[in-house]
């Protein structure tokens, strides 16, 4: 079992509050962890909503088969019935003790106007994303956090054994990236496909015609790593924008597709630029491409896109687990300069991460980094460049060039 990271925050919920819910997409882990954390370090009862018995029985009377578990317990696959949060809201409210619940889900249940308040003030919410390279490699605290450190350059150290074209291609999700045969990956990306649209798709959003999202992943794999111009998108699949809306909020909802907030000194700005954006596993994105590691390599404008995927959701990765609470967004002037990550912390300051594929950087690379600087003053920490080569390399005292292999 790798060593998940969100692991230390999931015990730290459980230690203080009565319902702890545990999200991300399907297969990235989260079976595994709840089972080690009732197993062992908090013992808990496990039923799973995947089991056709179970699931009957919970739909038939979710308040019945509420009243009728051992407390503590694990409820895993919580989204096939969103309505047991309203019971579980009901038993919590008699029994206000820490821990009572530990929930996971493959779709966020929480966007679901039913249940979007249920638990509010009962719950902690905490997302599971696929393994990152860190907890794969078995690194300690996130790398993130060490870029608004004054001596940030003294903790990234190059690793040359890390090849970069293999991790984009295997993706973080456990089963996949430990497959070495290009073939047996297809296998089971195509079968994710259909289980997810088979089974989580079609039980929250109520499609009968899922024709339409395969394609549609299809297509916005090809613009990961670009500003989501809905409209646009819209008219390339011939998928109405009204429709397109309520796709787009449920390929979100169920861990597939990722945007990534525009940034802007006026936070009212924020909620009306477009996003960002990105694929959440870059396996799964090479996939629906058709891209494999011999194609990474050779490059080219797509590739470069999938690079930028692959690092944007290794800072979110990292930014998950992170001590500090960390936001991330993009950010882009009025005169189209552009960075690709902002991480801002609760203080309020600024570090800017532009993302290369390319084993020499110049300054022309940091012609975006310098513009959020200029607009931040001295909120702006520093600007970094992630890129395909192996030293840390200094622009100036703000401004530097990081390999990709120590930023992992």
């Amino acid at each position: 079992m790798y060593r998940r990271k969100v692991l230390k925050a999931t015990l730290e919920a459980l230690s203080d509050t009565p319902v702890v819910f545990l999200r991300g997409a399907r297969q990235a882990g989260k079976s595994t962890l709840v089972r080690f954390i009732a197993e062992g370090p908090h013992p808990a009862r496990y039923v799973t909503l995947d089991n056709a018995a179970v699931l009957s029985a919970v739909a038939a009377d979710p308040a019945g088969f509420i009243a009728g578990l051992e407390k503590p317990v694990v409820i895993d696959e919580v989204q096939r019935v969103p309505e047991l949060l309203l019971a579980i809201k009901e038993d919590v409210d008699n029994h206000r003790e820490p821990g009572r619940y530990l929930l996971t889900g493959s779709a966020d249940v929480l966007t679901l106007p039913d249940v979007a308040d249920a638990l509010a003030g009962r719950m902690e919410v905490l997302t599971l994303w696929p393994l990152s390279v860190r907890e794969m490699k078995g690194g300690d605290k996130s790398g993130i956090e060490a870029l608004f450190e004054d001596d940030f350059s003294n903790r990234f150290h190059p690793d040359t054994a890390f090849d970069p074209a293999a991790s984009i291609a295997a993706g973080g999700f456990p089963e996949p990236a430990q497959r070495q045969v290009q073939r047996r990956r297809r296998a089971w990306f195509e079968s994710y496909i259909a289980t997810m649209l088979d089974r989580d798709i079609r039980d929250i959003a109520h499609i009968q015609d899922l024709a339409a999202l395969p394609r549609l992943l299809k297509l916005l794999a090809a613009r990961t790593g670009t500003i989501h111009n809905q409209s646009e998108v819209s008219r390339s699949c011939g998928i109405p924008n009204s429709t397109l809306s309520r796709y787009m909020a449920i390929l979100q909802m169920t861990f597939l597709v990722h945007l990534l907030p525009a940034w802007s000194s006026n936070l009212g700005k924020r909620l009306v630029k477009a996003p960002k954006l990105h694929m959440v596993d870059t396996g799964l994105a090479c996939h629906l491409l058709d891209i494999d590691q011999g194609k990474i390599r050779e490059g080219g404008e797509l590739v470069g896109r999938v690079f930028e995927n692959f690092v944007a959701l290794e800072i979110l990765k990292q930014a998950s687990w992170a001590e500090q609470p960390l936001q991330l967004y993009h950010f882009r002037s009025h005169s189209g300069k552009e960075v690709d990550v902002v991480i801002e912390n609760g203080r309020q300051e600024v570090v800017g991460v532009e993302i290369k594929l390319s084993a020499t950087p110049s300054p022309r690379d940091f012609s975006g980094l310098k513009a959020l600087r200029d607009h931040l003053g001295k909120k702006f920490i520093r600007g970094v460049v992630i890129f395909a080569g192996q030293d840390v390399i200094p622009f100036s005292r703000d401004l530097h060039a990081v390999p990709v292999s120590s930023f992992r």
